[in-house]
């Protein structure tokens, strides 16, 4: 089958597949194998996938947060597993559930776990059973910014809310002085942006503000943008591109769109010793004192947003797989337990790391690999 490539910031058909130079990674390699035979990088990443009964396009969809984990699964999974395509439509998780309640996908990636009344809508399409959540890749939400000459820009949640909350309009305010005693903060307006389309991420900043700034965010946790003011963009990708062109702004995003663009990002004061960066090993830390909060084989997580713990970024998000727990289409089941299977896997998540991106922690993804194998 011929892989159809189209821009990455421009996934936008099922046949577009941004096997992500984005990234500016080498280690997954180039070249083709069926066995991963020695090498490093894909050909290493995709040794122990298990690609019997996988066959022919599987059609995927949603969470931009998870797009560049995503690119890289899916160069490895296809350079083990020969003659299967993999096509994942990287747009947004409220897109992503709509396509998989509607049956248009084997599985959705979204950033929040699904609602229960999205939970009810999936029986439509899962025949015997329902859509459940796979915790799948786990990272830092990212507050990026464009100052020149601010290399060391703190904000605690307060800050970030009201910011976001256009109630706090210039760079060099009092609160933001405070946080960041002898930084040369401009008197210019602050420009933040945010996602314009439903978005799971927006939904994850929305629950840490709302549990760590409770006085300055009082909007419901949606994956809708609530707030007045700001500029909205399209995508993870369009918010990262907008705050690097524009500068004196801001906005949010995964890690992984900060790396790949070279753009700074925000130290988050949380009440521990020392403010916290960004990174998959803050990132890890917070994620793993995370709970299963799902019932039966949904696996959807509870994180701790008002985190103090030395070294935890508390401001992550895990993105779901959401499949069927039984009913699953008998023509894709096979490819979408390979694939995911894959994508569980060790070698799969420790590739998630070198994307910036945190890998699921092992006692809950050993979890994660149970239910995929156990897919109906």
């Amino acid at each position: 089958m011929k892989l159809q490539r189209k821009n990455r910031l421009r996934a936008s058909a099922f046949g577009a597949l941004a096997v992500s130079g984005a990234l500016l990674l080498t280690a997954c390699g180039s070249d083709n194998n069926t066995g991963g035979t020695g090498g490093t990088g894909s050909s290493a990443a995709a040794k122990n996938v298990k690609c019997e009964g996988a066959k022919g396009k599987l059609l995927a969809a949603g969470s931009s947060a998870q797009k560049n984990a995503m690119d890289l699964w899916v160069k490895n999974y296809m350079a083990a597993c020969q003659g299967v395509e993999i096509n994942y439509k990287s747009s947004s998780s409220g897109e992503g559930i709509s396509n998989f309640t509607s049956g248009v996908v084997g599985f959705a990636g979204s950033d929040s776990a699904l609602k229960p009344e999205e939970a009810t809508a999936s029986k439509a399409v899962c025949k015997t059973g329902q859509g459940i959540n796979l915790p799948m890749v786990g990272g830092p939400i990212a507050i990026g910014y464009n100052l020149p000459n601010v290399d060391n820009l703190v904000l605690d949640a307060s800050a970030i809310a009201k910011i976001f909350n256009n109630q706090i309009k210039k760079w060099n305010d009092p609160a933001l002085v405070k946080l960041n005693p002898g930084a040369k903060l401009p008197d210019k307006p602050i420009q933040s942006v945010h996602r314009s389309g439903d978005s799971g991420t927006t939904q994850n900043l929305g629950k840490y503000l709302g549990k760590a700034a409770p006085a300055d965010w009082k909007y419901e946790a949606e994956k809708k943008w609530p707030a007045p003011g700001g500029q909205g963009a399209n995508g993870s990708a369009g918010v990262a591109a907008q705050v690097k062109q524009v500068e004196g702004s801001i906005g949010y995003f995964e890690l992984s769109y900060a790396t790949s663009q070279s753009i700074p990002t925000v130290k988050v004061a949380t009440g521990a010793a020392a403010p916290v960066a960004a990174n998959s090993e803050n990132a890890s830390k917070a994620i793993a004192a995370a709970k299963i909060k799902g019932t039966g084989k949904d696996l959807a997580l509870g994180l701790d947003y008002t985190t103090k713990a030395e070294g935890a970024y508390p401001l992550v998000l895990v993105t779901y797989e959401i499949v069927c727990d039984s009913g699953n289409k008998a023509d894709t089941l096979p490819t979408v337990k390979s694939f995911l299977g894959y994508t569980a896997s060790e070698e799969g998540q420790k590739v998630l790391s070198e994307a910036g991106y945190a890998p699921i922690p092992a006692e809950i993804n050993q979890k994660v690999r149970e239910t995929i194998a156990g897919l109906k």
